[in-house]
């Protein structure tokens, strides 16, 4: 439907859609919440976001509009997804407020360039189970936006491994995933050595979110 409307609501946004990015799940603005409480708990005066894996720039721009005092960076791999992105932006009147890059993981952003919060709802889906998505996404989302290799969780282990370099002292890290991958990307996390949190349910009950940040000696956990 929102492929044939070409556009889609989220978090009061009215977000364009195509075929070059993934349509925006109403979960995902969920995930959007978390990250705004997360901000408003930190000791910043103009807290750093970076959104990685934008897509359509929903998460990005929803965070730019509802936290204005947050300086927020959209990074994704797919060119088309960043016009798309950048034009959401426009829409929103936020085009001034969000930088989006182009490139494959952190491989965009300037050396040393750290954030309080990196957010991502990644690719996530086992290639092999692409094929049997229902045909409104296997046949119309892009499938750089869908396979997360042949576990669904490549994305996760590159997080795990090189987000540490790319955060704050008191910095975070937020993303989304699929059902049943919980245990694996708390093991992911926690094997790399980061402070997990339990995971947060979505509004139907299911796992959906997961809440981290690297291990520093004498550290608090995230409240």
């Amino acid at each position: 439907l929102q492929h044939v409307l070409g556009s889609t609501s989220f978090c009061g946004l009215e977000i364009r859609v195509n075929r070059h990015a993934l349509i925006p799940r109403p979960e995902t603005e969920q995930l959007v919440a978390l990250a705004e409480s997360f901000l408003d708990r930190l000791d910043a005066s103009a807290p750093t976001v970076l959104d990685l894996g934008t897509g359509t720039g929903c998460i990005a721009i929803a965070l730019a509009a509802q936290v204005p005092s947050a300086v927020i960076v959209a990074s994704d791999l797919s060119a088309e997804a960043l016009n798309l992105a950048r034009a959401n932006a426009a829409a929103a009147g936020l085009q001034n407020r969000i930088p989006f890059l182009q490139g494959d993981g952190f491989q965009s952003l300037p050396t040393g360039t750290c954030f309080d919060l990196i957010v991502s709802n990644p690719p996530y889906i086992p290639s092999g189970e692409i094929g049997s998505l229902q045909p409104e996404v296997r046949d119309h989302d892009p499938r750089l936006a869908l396979d997360g290799g042949p576990d669904g969780l490549a994305f996760y282990r590159m997080l795990a491994s090189m987000a540490p370099g790319r955060l704050t002292p008191a910095g975070g890290l937020m993303v989304e995933f699929g059902d049943g991958q919980a245990g694996a990307i708390n093991a992911i996390l926690a094997g790399e050595n980061w402070i997990v949190e339990p995971p947060v349910p979505d509004y139907s009950g299911r796992e959906r979110f997961l809440i981290a940040r690297p291990f520093h000696p004498g550290g608090a956990r995230l409240t």
